[in-house]
């Protein structure tokens, strides 16, 4: 099997040593480099082309959930685990909702850090042991539509209330284009009306 190359982002130089070490020692794992922060992530990604990126989601300037968003829009075959002490459920779905495919708390060992990686690499969604979502919950969280920037600000705008017309005239785009970005993001959520998608929305802690 070939190995799975690995990038790891935090901006505590010891969590970084520690993740290093512990991944030095999974057998499947070539480690791609470590970076500090969100602009040097995104070089490393660059040049070393990881498979996977292990970020923390609490970092200065750039968060680890717009380093998400930020990596799938240009590399979008990386996968992403997202890494914290937090273990509430909206900075989980922030995370799933920007394009991660796994989940783990600071304190993961050895054992759940190979669980998670293989997962995401296959294609799965991995989530902590230590997080307490029921099944059903991770079924929503799987199921949670990924929208684009411009989406997530018509979302917002449509749950506040808005018209296509006055979306149209406070984002300078043309009645067409809101009317797609509203027509895209009922199709994604699954639902045919704005009722329906606030509540959907709501759910997902998405507005």
């Amino acid at each position: 099997m070939d190995k799975i190359k690995v990038l790891i982002v935090d901006d505590h130089p010891m969590v970084l040593e520690g993740m290093r070490s512990m991944l030095a020692q999974i057998s499947f794992v070539a480690i791609a480099g470590t970076a500090a922060n969100a602009y040097e992530a995104v070089e490393l990604i660059k040049q070393a082309l990881p498979q996977i990126v292990i970020t923390d989601i609490n970092m200065p300037e750039i968060s680890g959930i717009e380093l998400a968003l930020k990596i799938k829009a240009e590399f979008p075959q990386v996968k992403i685990i997202a890494m914290s002490t937090f273990k509430e459920r909206s900075y989980i779905s922030q995370m799933i909702q920007n394009g991660a495919s796994g989940y783990l708390v600071k304190s993961a060992s050895k054992e759940e850090i190979e669980e998670a990686i293989l997962s995401v690499h296959e294609g799965k969604l991995y989530m902590s042991l230590d997080i307490n979502l029921s099944s059903s919950d991770k079924q929503e969280l799987n199921n949670m539509p990924v929208l684009s920037s411009r989406e997530k600000e018509v979302l917002q705008l449509i749950a506040d209330g808005m018209t296509n017309p006055q979306i149209a005239a406070k984002l300078f785009l043309s009645m067409h284009t809101v009317d797609s970005h509203r027509k895209n993001i009922l199709t994604k959520f699954s639902v045919n009306n704005t009722a329906s998608l606030i509540k959907m929305a709501a759910r997902f802690n998405m507005v």
